[in-house]
């Protein structure tokens, strides 16, 4: 069957001028729309993911991509604590994925940042190229075995910065324009904060967490406006 949405559009890790970012949509009071709605919307959309509020005071979503329902991913939950604060008009501190471990989610330096258990991530690969040229030129898609991955070089190492592009085809994705949680993936294993450009000009910041085992990520979001939209759930 096919059910009307409306859907709060944000744009998650933009630049400091509140451009570029990752589109996301949001449907909240969701609890009454099925998995195969999610990933239809996402699809309809062209957005790499939306997230479903099942449960608006108690910050209780769901998240899918074009092709499946995940755990967790970074800019969904970024944006949504973002548009959640902003609707309700007062902090939220706490978010619940239905299959993930809850995420703590704050307000830093103009930032919204939440703070993930890594392991609820997807497995993303992280593929270190010599330079940001050999990052730029990347074919879309890389090659038929980059199924999700993230390719990155240095910027300037000693203050942590980064060029990266990523590449979700097993998402539905062919390119993602923030990654958070590559994000969260990458600083597990370099052990140290990063700042990522990714995509047209998205802009990542990500920290390895006090606890060991999860991560944190932040960034700057704007709203683009509810659209009300048809979605083909399953019948």
């Amino acid at each position: 069957m096919s059910v009307m949405a409306d859907v709060h559009i944000v744009r998650v890790f933009t630049d400091e001028q509140g451009l570029f970012g990752n589109n996301l949509g949001v449907v909240l009071d969701a609890a009454h729309l099925d998995a195969a709605t999610g990933s239809k919307l996402a699809s309809d959309l062209r957005f790499s993911e939306v997230v479903f509020v099942d449960d608006v005071d108690k910050a209780a979503l769901r998240i899918f991509t074009p092709a499946a329902e995940l755990p967790l991913a970074g800019h969904p939950l970024v944006g949504t604590a973002w548009l959640l604060s902003r609707l309700t008009g007062r902090a939220v501190s706490t978010l619940r994925p239905a299959k993930a471990a809850e995420v703590a989610t704050w307000t830093e330096d103009g930032r919204t940042w939440i703070r993930g258990r890594v392991a609820d991530t997807p497995d993303w690969g992280l593929v270190q190229l010599r330079d940001e040229a050999a990052v730029e030129t990347l074919p879309v898609p890389p090659g038929p075995e980059y199924r999700r991955h993230q390719f990155w070089a240095w910027t300037d190492e000693a203050r942590g910065f980064m060029r990266a592009r990523v590449f979700a085809a097993d998402s539905g994705v062919d390119e993602d324009e923030a990654t958070g949680s590559a994000a969260m993936r990458q600083v597990a294993a370099l052990r140290r904060p990063v700042v990522i450009r990714q995509g047209w000009g998205s802009e990542i910041w990500a920290r390895p967490a006090q606890t060991a085992g999860w991560a944190e990520i932040g960034g700057r979001v704007a709203g683009d406006g509810v659209r009300t939209v048809t979605a083909g759930g399953a019948a």
